[in-house]
């Protein structure tokens, strides 16, 4: 990992502004998180839901003086948009894909990223005004770094000013892999992955004192019933970096499926139980030649026993 403060512009993130004055309300009836943090100024993580409770997209919802800015990915805003227009009906909230140069998003990361960006002292849902955007703590974990949002120009000043050095894309998707960060539907599959298995609940994507939301019934019963039966999870790779969906196997049992990676280490969707076998055995997971190492991070809570 870096050991000081390095930043990527992130062009596979983008904005959608949600304007009006409903629009509190209106997104608190959708995501999966509560909006609270919010309305009085800050940021939350969360994620739109199928009525089945399965993943359709992950965004920061971020305060932004009389908006909301869904901070999400670049090329599935359209169906974002989409998708959220479909349930506005009368609603007083407006909906806009903002372009690319006027809301350009980049991560801090590394040590001393929180105090380069003067957010450090800040509370975790804070976010701090920049003159033509915003910066804020990565509200899922505190080692995950500074996102900001602003013009193109705003966040070369600040991050200028800031003295942090810009790092390839690479650089930035091996300390978020290592740390076990999804990247939306790079890690987690539409329709399909369920957000709890995907750490949403340790990484505070999701609120259950809320109120109603798309899905909410069936994630309340997995968590309440405990039935998770894999997580997507860090994998040390020794070999060839197997494709994203690449079956994964312990002997001739499937044990999972890969997501993203770069060389030496991705994001794997592992069974519980085939986790639990290859870690009392020391049997390896494996595809082909490369064999893989889980690397199940400090925040995740896996079961203890059988």
């Amino acid at each position: 990992m870096s050991t000081g403060p390095s930043f990527c512009i992130l062009p596979q993130r983008g904005v959608l502004v949600v304007g009006g004055e409903e629009r509190h309300s209106f997104l608190q009836g959708l995501i999966s998180n509560s909006i609270a943090p919010v309305a009085a100024g800050g940021v939350v993580h969360a994620a739109l839901l199928t009525p089945q409770g399965k993943f359709l997209h992950e965004f920061f919802v971020v305060a932004w003086g009389e908006q909301v800015v869904l901070e999400a990915e670049a090329e599935r805003r359209a169906d974002l948009h989409a998708r959220l227009a479909y349930f506005r009906l009368r609603a007083k909230v407006t909906l806009a894909v903002a372009e690319a140069e006027d809301r350009v998003v980049a991560v801090v990361f590394g040590l001393g990223a929180a105090e380069a960006l003067a957010v450090a002292a800040q509370a975790a849902q804070q976010v701090r005004p920049l003159a033509e955007g915003v910066a804020y703590r990565d509200p899922r974990l505190a080692e995950a770094g500074v996102r900001l949002i602003g013009s193109r120009s705003c966040l070369e000043e600040t991050l200028s000013a800031a003295g942090c050095r810009e790092a390839a894309p690479q650089a930035y998707d091996r300390w978020r892999l290592t740390l076990g960060l999804p990247d939306g539907s790079r890690d987690m599959v539409v329709e399909r992955s369920g957000i709890l298995e995907c750490g949403f609940e340790e990484l505070n994507g999701v609120d259950f004192n809320k109120g109603c939301y798309v899905g909410q019934e069936v994630i309340t019963r997995s968590k309440y019933r405990g039935v998770l039966k894999k997580r997507l999870m860090p994998v040390a790779i020794d070999g060839p970096v197997p494709d994203p969906g690449t079956p994964l196997w312990l002997e001739e049992r499937e044990a999972g499926e890969m997501r993203s990676a770069v060389e030496g280490i991705g994001l794997a969707v592992l069974w519980l139980d085939a986790l639990a076998e290859a870690q009392r055995t020391a049997r390896p997971i494996h595809t082909g030649s490369t064999r893989l190492t889980p690397r199940p991070p400090e925040w995740m809570i896996l079961p203890s026993g059988p």
